[in-house]
């Protein structure tokens, strides 16, 4: 834990949108292992921004890198991704990452910066 911050903290939940460009991580990757690598590239991009070593990718944001195929992942993804507090007494980790598909208004992902989700529902 770090030095400033008090031990009882109360940010169980931190969310932040990102735009990942699965074209740069997987140029050059074969055909029959795109939509499969692009997966573990989310997963490993979120595991680095968060810093957690549990990430559950969900659903629906599964099913989008898969909806072209095996071959045609999209370029671009925008994702929430969600830190949460683990409730499993048996669980390794404290913390897990919750990587889901963000909504864009507009058509291109372009020019998208992180942004921090203040949610205050929980």
């Amino acid at each position: 834990m770090s030095p400033g911050k008090p031990k009882g903290r109360k940010e169980e939940v931190v969310t932040r949108e990102y735009t990942i460009n699965l074209h740069k991580r997987l140029h050059g990757c074969t055909f029959k292992k795109k939509a499969p690598n692009a997966i573990k590239e989310i997963r490993k991009f979120a595991e680095k921004a968060m810093g957690t070593k549990d990430v559950r990718v969900d659903v629906k944001l599964n099913k989008q890198v898969w909806s072209r195929g095996i071959r045609s992942v999209p370029r671009r993804v925008r994702v929430r991704i969600a830190r949460k507090r683990n409730d499993d007494e048996d669980a390794k980790e404290e913390l897990y990452s919750l990587v889901t598909v963000a909504e864009v208004g507009g058509g291109s992902l372009k020019g998208l910066g992180t942004q921090v989700i203040e949610e205050d529902d929980e």
